[in-house]
């Protein structure tokens, strides 16, 4: 089959994928592994070879993803129920000061929604963003817009969190390159959309505290109930993250020996997400007088959202895997090879048109990395080149979030704005951060090849 056949194949698969979304409203699950066997069939390949490679993609995507997402969700649980994410909000906000509030509400959603999911980190703290606007009188967005910022960029810009993980996973980039490119992006995007833009979008739109919310009285009882120490719950969320990037100090600077074994054992994300969970359940569970049984059900319970997730990325990985063996990857990778079109950008313009075409961005990250594989196995790319084009899919699929998307209607009825002022801030908050973002990763591109 001509390459311009594969091509035009992988067009209308697409296509597929998206009316299936959009018009059908089937779940991405479903409507992911539905437009891989389209590809794969209207490709030529063998039907019996076809339900091979589905079942290769999903066991190679899940055998990484499945252990890290589920081991997340429950660390995260933990940390929510113990009121680990208050106690983080009020003693940056205590640090900073009232006065810097904005900025204190960045970096606490940008470190909580690591390990928290972003809608389950946004109930916990919307009442703090409503403390502060009755305490103040300012509008609700001075103080939201901020801490969106920073739960959006943790996201889709830094693992663990599971679109980070599963684009990592497809294109194979070591997660320390993520994180420490996820954060040199994404920490500007957060300031730029965040604190910036949120008192300038402030000062413009008046949003009250909604008439149903809780009053001072009860935002303050929340301030002083029993919460954990914040140097202990800030030891928690960075130690899978420092035990990450010490696997790859010690492959990459380290001769071999114990120590770069020890370092590399304890730093595979596995171990140091199961290290950070057995350290959440014992010091925010059994130490604070939470029992057996109540850990056990808090454990299940964060494994159902998790589950939904983990088939999602599962199935990013069948679609990935289809256009590898299909033959499209290698049509698209010598026709991207010899454009000299710059990788980076069409990774951010995929993500960017799967994102605004369906809403979902976990979706766009998988569909755009599926498209990007097969073409980054054809070129010879370092890790740092590797998590850029990483990173870039991640900006692209935070762009532009409307009404198609899940987050923009979650926004919309914690803050009780209509449809117009939520796509004046929150649509142009999301565009900030995933274009400040991409920014900087072209930027960085041009200095690692």
């Amino acid at each position: 089959m001509s390459g311009v056949s594969l091509i035009l194949i992988t067009i209308l698969g697409i296509g597929l994928l998206l009316y299936l979304i959009i018009r059908s409203k089937m779940q991405a699950f479903l409507a992911l592994l539905l437009a891989s066997i389209f590809i794969g069939l209207m490709a030529g390949m063998d039907p019996m070879s076809l339900l091979v490679t589905i079942e290769e993609g999903m066991g190679g995507a899940l055998g990484f993803i499945a252990i890290v997402v589920g081991l997340g969700a429950m660390f995260g649980e933990v940390l929510r129920t113990s009121g680990g994410a208050e106690r983080l909000a009020f003693t940056l906000i205590d640090t900073f000061g009232e006065k810097r509030a904005q900025w204190a509400l960045g970096f606490t959603g940008l470190i909580v929604a690591i390990p928290v999911f972003l809608d389950v980190a946004l109930v916990i703290l919307i009442p703090i963003v409503y403390s502060l606007a009755m305490r103040t009188g300012k509008s609700l967005l001075f103080y939201a817009i901020p801490l969106l910022a920073g739960l959006a960029v943790a996201h889709s810009f830094v693992p663990p969190t599971p679109g980070p993980i599963a684009v990592a996973q497809i294109l194979g980039v070591d997660l320390a390159w993520m994180l420490i490119f996820g954060f040199v992006a994404g920490i500007p995007a957060m300031i730029i959309g965040g604190p910036l833009f949120g008192r300038y979008i402030g000062n413009r739109i008046h949003v009250p505290v909604p008439d149903h919310v809780i009053e001072r009285a009860e935002a303050e009882g929340q301030e002083n109930k029993n919460m954990p120490s914040f140097k202990l719950i800030l030891f928690i969320i960075l130690l899978p993250l420092l035990l990450i990037l010490a696997n790859t100090i010690g492959e990459q600077f380290l001769e071999e020996g114990l120590l770069q074994e020890i370092l590399m054992f304890l730093g595979h994300p596995f171990l140091a997400l199961i290290i950070a969970t057995l350290f959440a359940l014992h010091f925010l569970g059994r130490k604070r007088g939470v029992s057996k049984e109540e850990l056990q059900n808090m454990s299940t319970k964060a494994l159902e959202p998790a589950g939904i997730v983990i088939l999602i990325t599962g199935a990013g990985g069948v679609f990935s895997e289809v256009l590898i063996q299909s033959g499209v990857g290698d049509v698209m990778g010598e026709l991207m090879a010899s454009s000299g079109f710059p990788l980076v950008l069409l990774a951010f313009l995929i993500a960017t048109g799967v994102r605004v075409a369906q809403g979902s961005a976990t979706v766009a990250m998988l569909t755009a990395a599926g498209l990007i594989a097969p073409i980054v196995n054809l070129v010879d790319l370092t890790q740092p080149s590797l998590a850029l084009i990483a990173v870039a899919i991640a900006c692209g699929a935070t762009v532009l979030s409307h009404v198609n998307d899940s987050g923009f209607w979650l926004v919309n009825r914690f803050l009780g704005m209509s449809e117009k002022d939520t796509l004046k801030s929150w649509t142009v908050m999301e565009t900030i951060i995933g274009g400040v973002g991409f920014l900087v990763v072209f930027i960085l591109s041009f200095f690692f090849n």
